[in-house]
């Protein structure tokens, strides 16, 4: 059986401050997905053709954007365009919007590559989001699309006990250590593109 190919994806990782500490919004794939089947995820997905005449500048820090870029095959997406495509889908799978703001309200977290073998496999980058960013009611979910079930904001350590992807469950260490002050030192990047997997960090 030939290896699915690799598709370039994009997620947005939402957060917000409560009185029981840091908040991420999830929700919750059907029983019926191909990919992560009634696992607990972020707003995301892969990038769309149309996504490339929709790019969406303003929204990354210049280091973000050069980070994006680094060891990316030929043909992968622009920064802007993965953008395009992490809004796209935030607004698609939670009926929420990013707004343009004077400063970038984007941060690039986090790169990982599905390993071989699996019935979908994508190059995913995750981008970190203030809820301050958000241009409406961020408890309103009625205009979401449906693919994600069970939306809400959830303390960190109630997402991390949800069934979650292992990428998922790094990536909300990562995230706890962000929002906790902490310093990153290059966005990590578990790279399954070839037969040995490799840990890597963007620099």
């Amino acid at each position: 059986m030939t290896d699915e190919p690799i598709r370039s994806a994009a997620t947005v990782v939402l957060w917000r401050e409560s009185a029981d500490g840091p908040q991420v919004l999830m929700g919750q794939r059907g029983a019926g997905a191909v990919f992560m089947p009634s696992k607990f995820v972020f707003p995301g997905g892969r990038v769309d053709p149309e996504d490339a005449v929709a790019a969406r500048p303003g929204f990354l820090k210049p280091d973000c954007a050069r980070r994006l870029s680094l060891l990316v095959p030929e043909d992968a997406p622009a920064p802007d365009t993965l953008v395009a495509t992490a809004l796209r889908e935030l607004t698609e799978e939670t009926g929420l919007n990013l707004a343009t703001m004077e400063h970038p309200s984007l941060c690039f977290i986090f790169r990982a590559i599905t390993p071989p073998g699996r019935s979908r496999r994508f190059d995913a980058r995750f981008l970190l989001a203030h809820a301050d960013s958000l241009d409406d009611n961020r408890e309103d979910f009625a205009l979401a699309s449906g693919e994600l079930s069970h939306l809400r904001w959830l303390a960190l350590p109630d997402a991390r006990a949800l069934d979650l992807p292992f990428i998922t469950e790094v990536v909300l260490a990562e995230v706890a250590a962000l929002v906790a002050g902490h310093d990153q030192p290059g966005v990590p990047f578990f790279d399954n593109s070839g037969p040995t997997p490799h840990f890597r960090r963007l620099l």
